[in-house]
């Protein structure tokens, strides 16, 4: 009797739930991660880094390491091509290391970076140093991947950076024709603006690509609030576009750090910042790049390959 009760009562006994076994037993593919998870366990972004290699202004006798021939410009950026950079930003000079716009050169500089730095994405510069008016666009028929495009007037630091809406347009509308995607330089809050204005009614089309410039005396200055609300600005504005920033002489390391720990992307190089540190030359447009990079590795973000930033801004892949 005693053994059929104790047996009884062990049939009708429950077996403890364990609560450390119950997510094996739900298939993987049922299982939702929270938003919180993915954002968690989700891959950063690339990120872009432009070289800006030559400029207008630095010059051999500030730094050696500044690229003014066809020739220079090339090796130097095949060097910070190597070291990370996917976009080359590009001016051209005469020989005494004047800023030009003269086409024929653009057009030597172009073939040899094709040829030296295969998929790299090419961007000339259209800005007002170079030469005036409808001079300034004069390479854009060399229909390289990217062309600059400031969208609205500023000081600089000794004059009036003049981009008159007419010029704008016109620029605009050679960029359409040549299938070339402009980089806007965003120098002020309107800028962001007009550009968000251009895009709604199609005289820059597609995925915007917007560059804030802060640093340059009579513009405006490296504040951290305002940059904040320049990427504030742009995602209300236009939500799927990508930006970058560039900080003007010492300045440079600080918005490249910036960009990076806030998820855009970054510009350094010897046109906007000739030295390491208050006592040390920059000795390659390379040594920026790496600097760049490394902030990347600080901040767990990829250094975006070519291929990757050119899906990023929706230009065609090339062969390399």
């Amino acid at each position: 009797v005693i053994h059929d009760t104790l047996l009884s009562r062990a049939r009708g006994r429950r077996k403890p739930r364990s609560h450390t076994l119950w997510p094996r037993l739900i298939p993987a593919s049922r299982i939702t991660p929270t938003i919180a998870a993915r954002k968690t366990t989700a891959m950063p972004a690339p990120c872009i880094i432009c070289v800006a290699i030559t400029g207008s202004l630095p010059k051999k006798e500030n730094n050696p390491a500044v690229p003014i021939t066809v020739t220079e410009q090339v090796e130097s950026t095949q060097a910070a091509f190597e070291a990370g950079a996917s976009i080359v930003h590009a001016h051209v000079r005469n020989d005494d290391e004047t800023p030009s716009s003269d086409p024929e050169k653009f057009a030597r500089l172009k073939e040899g970076l094709e040829k030296h730095c295969p998929g790299m994405i090419i961007q000339f510069s259209t800005g007002g140093r170079s030469g005036a008016g409808k001079e300034r666009g004069g390479m854009i028929a060399l229909q390289p991947d990217m062309a600059s495009l400031s969208v609205g007037s500023n000081n600089f630091p000794t004059r009036v950076y003049e981009n008159p809406p007419d010029l704008v347009d016109w620029l605009a509308s050679e960029m359409r024709t040549h299938h070339v995607k402009p980089e806007i330089e965003a120098f002020d809050l309107s800028h962001i603006h007009q550009a968000a204005a251009m895009n709604r009614d199609r005289r820059i089309p597609g995925k915007l690509y917007v560059q804030f410039v802060m640093g340059v005396k009579n513009a405006m200055p490296v504040d951290r609030d305002v940059f904040d609300y320049y990427i504030k600005t742009v995602e209300r504005l236009v939500p799927d576009a990508e930006w970058c920033a560039a900080g003007i002489g010492q300045h440079q390391f600080t918005l490249n750090e910036w960009c990076i720990s806030s998820g855009g992307h970054t510009r350094t190089g010897l046109e906007d910042n000739i030295r390491l540190d208050r006592d040390t030359l920059a000795p390659s447009n390379a040594a920026l790049v790496k600097r760049a990079a490394d902030l990347c590795e600080k901040y767990e973000r990829p250094v975006a390959t070519w291929q990757q930033a050119r899906e990023i801004l929706g230009l065609p892949l090339k062969a390399a």
